[in-house]
């Protein structure tokens, strides 16, 4: 029952900035997720040996969101010297390894970047292409659950993701896909449905990997969940794993249509 309290709420609280929020308020607010799931990020690499110093990447992560959202013409090659800056003084001040060092570099990438592009969406196609997007990765995961319970015999993957089967990831390759393509047109009017079964294939397989990329941090840092902040959920990121995968494939959809 958490569990699903949970997912209202939260779904709740989605819609709500979704749709009432102006620009202004779904870049700032995407700028707070980056940042908290940033800290759940670093969190979970580091799970072994905790190592000071985060706080200036967990900056970065929210610059790099903002910055994705409304890029000016130098913003994000400026951010990549800033990086390869910030590892240079990681590796020879802090001594951290380059391993340690790369992890932390990828947090912009991974996150921030993903969530901008997610609000650049927003600003630039409005609420339904938003919604489309994450509805397709909540009907699709949900399919993932319930094709696995009941059908799934074979292991997806099963030294990252014991839970997972290849039933389960079928069932939401189908049901994602379909979504996609019947849902689509009521979201963008006049979009073709080859390229929209297309990408909705695309999204839905991203996200897949999405999640098990989260799931293979999680298993090598012994961790279950990124946090407890969602009842019942976990943390930010393991809610958005495969939206942070799937939204770079969208937005280079809809830059098709522009």
């Amino acid at each position: 029952m958490t569990r699903v309290l949970s997912a209202i709420a939260l779904g709740a609280v989605a819609l709500t900035a979704i749709l009432l929020l102006p620009p202004a308020g779904v870049r700032i607010l995407a700028c707070l997720v980056a940042a908290l799931t940033a800290h759940e990020y670093l969190r979970i690499v580091h799970a072994h040996r905790p190592l000071p110093g985060a706080a200036p990447w967990i900056l970065l992560v929210a610059v790099t969101c903002w910055s994705t959202v409304m890029p000016g013409q130098y913003d994000l090659l400026w951010l990549m010297f800033v990086c390869f800056g910030g590892v240079a003084i990681e590796v020879l001040f802090r001594k951290l390894t380059l391993e340690d060092a790369g992890m932390r570099f990828f947090a912009p990438w991974y996150i921030g970047m993903p969530l901008g592009l997610l609000s650049a969406i927003h600003v630039a196609h409005g609420w339904r292409a938003t919604i489309l997007l994450i509805s397709t990765v909540v009907v699709s995961d949900s399919a993932q659950y319930y094709s696995g319970r009941a059908f799934g015999r074979r292991p997806l993957a099963p030294v990252i993701s014991p839970k997972k089967t290849i039933e389960g990831a079928i069932g939401g390759v189908i049901v994602g896909t379909l979504y996609m393509l019947f849902a689509g047109p009521l979201f963008l009017p006049a979009t073709a449905p080859l390229p929209l079964a297309l990408t909705g294939l695309a999204i839905v397989v991203v996200g897949i990997c999405g999640d098990l990329f989260e799931s293979r941090l999680k298993r090598v840092a012994g961790v279950k969940d990124s946090s407890t902040l969602i009842p019942g959920h976990g943390g930010i990121l393991d809610r958005i794993d495969a939206l942070l995968f799937a939204t770079p494939v969208f937005f280079l959809y809809l830059r098709t249509l522009a």
